[in-house]
């Protein structure tokens, strides 16, 4: 057993989801922030538990040929971007890996693993930004929370976000400290700026900036609105969205807007779409629109088929494989994200599609009590995975295929198991790189019923 302030020399022979290094130290797995597959090092015991420690590098004595310099000054504070530190090929390498480990490990399963899908850019992808806003020495900063933390990293200049993001956050935290608005504290739930959200469509270059307050101060942005107007002819909406409760979730469900329209247009898949703030919008359309190809590719559906489309927020899946079929049933739990759908349905002259809001299990179980049978189930749950009651709804519907997105391969392996366990088999999996940089990998699986 290693003890805690032990130095060892040793070689970085992995890397885990998180960013960590792996190494082993008497036989003991230890976890090593900061490091490289190829990294020889000394490290020091830090922390030991019962079956694995975690050690921090006290000097690197032959780097790894993954190394790379990175120019972001405060990505080791706010980790994010837990990557930053090898070239964007090995991080490629690590999360491909990461979805086989999952599928593997924990589904115990064996499909054809397709060739990873890596993202053309690596900076200035994401069309969303959230940034808290927090009070330090008197004055109201914005950022991002450092790791396991509610403590506030100072950042306007991310370089995952486009470069705008960066002038608008200055303009309206300057707005903020020259009208003195009262920058809200969360534990004792007080003060009224909460967050600054801003969206952005890819293709359209279309702004929305959204302002997360407590409570309605409408009046005193009408100011701060025509600012941001006459400096950024791309902002076509600014939103009021309205959080009174003591909670970690940024949005609130009431939006007013202040200035513009309700939402902001951009193109995914050659379909219009309208977003508006609470809408489930993919924030690298790019890498969206390679994933979304990838999933029509797996569903193939013919002319005569209908396609369920569960957890389909503003239905852009659906809608980019209503060309192909004859029906699309989109399910959604988020009112706001259904009405968007709805719309973008029309906006593109798209008749065979119809949204329905509510639970995914359960609006789908009354579907099918109705007669619903469709031939293709498309699933993309949140990082949590399908429920239970999905997963046997699904099954019991007996669809052709089900195409499963998921931003979290350990959750998308589990339910895959479940579902082969109940008479599908699981043919190919495809990783897919949204969020490069960052942790997060998303993977594509095509299952097939099998014949009894």
């Amino acid at each position: 057993m290693p003890e805690k302030n032990q130095i060892f020399k040793t070689e970085i022979t992995d890397l885990t989801a998180e960013g960590n290094g792996v190494c082993r130290a008497d036989g003991m797995a230890v976890f090593v922030p900061g490091t490289a597959i190829g990294d020889i090092a000394e490290i020091k015991i830090v922390k030991v538990l019962k079956s694995y420690a975690f050690g921090i590098v006290e000097k690197v004595i032959v780097p790894s040929p993954d190394r790379t310099e990175n120019a972001c000054a405060v990505y080791k504070k706010c980790g994010g971007c837990i990557f930053r530190h090898i070239t964007y090929e090995a991080e490629c390498r690590t999360k491909n890996k990461l979805v086989h480990d999952a599928f593997e490990r924990i589904g115990g399963l064996s499909p054809e693993y397709e060739s990873f899908l890596s993202a053309d850019y690596t900076e200035h992808y994401r069309n969303k930004a959230q940034y808290p806003i927090a009070s330090i020495d008197g004055k109201a900063v914005c950022g991002f929370y450092a790791p396991r933390s509610h403590r506030l990293v100072p950042v306007t200049d991310c370089a995952l976000q486009p470069e705008i993001f960066r002038k608008i956050l200055e303009t309206v935290l300057s707005y903020i400290n020259e009208k003195k608005l009262p920058v809200y504290d969360e534990c004792k739930n007080t003060g009224i700026m909460r967050h600054i959200y801003i969206r952005r469509g890819a293709h359209s270059g279309e702004i929305m900036v959204c302002l997360v307050v407590r409570k309605d101060i409408s009046r005193q942005f009408s100011a701060i609105c025509r600012i941001l107007t006459e400096m950024f002819s791309d902002i076509k909406s600014i939103v009021m969205n309205i959080n009174p409760d003591k909670t970690n979730v940024i949005l609130g469900d009431k939006c007013v807007t202040l200035w513009g329209s309700d939402t902001i247009s951009d193109t995914m898949c050659g379909n219009k779409v309208n977003i508006s703030p609470l809408s489930f919008y993919q924030v690298n359309t790019l890498q969206a629109e390679k994933l979304y190809a990838k999933a029509l590719e797996y569903a193939s559906p013919m002319a005569n088929e209908t396609i369920a489309d569960l957890y389909c927020g503003a239905g852009t899946i659906g809608l980019s494989m209503a060309h192909k079929a004859t029906k699309i049933i989109g399910v959604e739990i988020v009112q706001q994200a259904v009405e968007n759908a709805i719309e973008n349905a029309a906006l593109n002259n798209i008749p065979n599609a119809e949204f329905y809001c509510g639970d995914a299990g359960e609006v789908f179980s009354n579907l099918r009590k109705k007669g619903c049978s469709p031939d293709i189930i498309m699933v993309d749950p949140p990082r949590k995975g399908c429920s239970i009651q999905t997963i046997d709804i699904i099954s019991k519907a007996a669809p052709r295929k089900i195409i499963m997105i998921s931003c979290n391969p350990a959750t998308a392996a589990r339910d895959a198991k479940l579902l082969a366990d109940k008479g599908f088999y699981v043919n190919k999996v495809c990783g897919v790189d949204l969020f490069p940089r960052t942790g997060h990998v998303e993977c594509v699986v095509l299952l097939t019923r099998q014949k009894s």
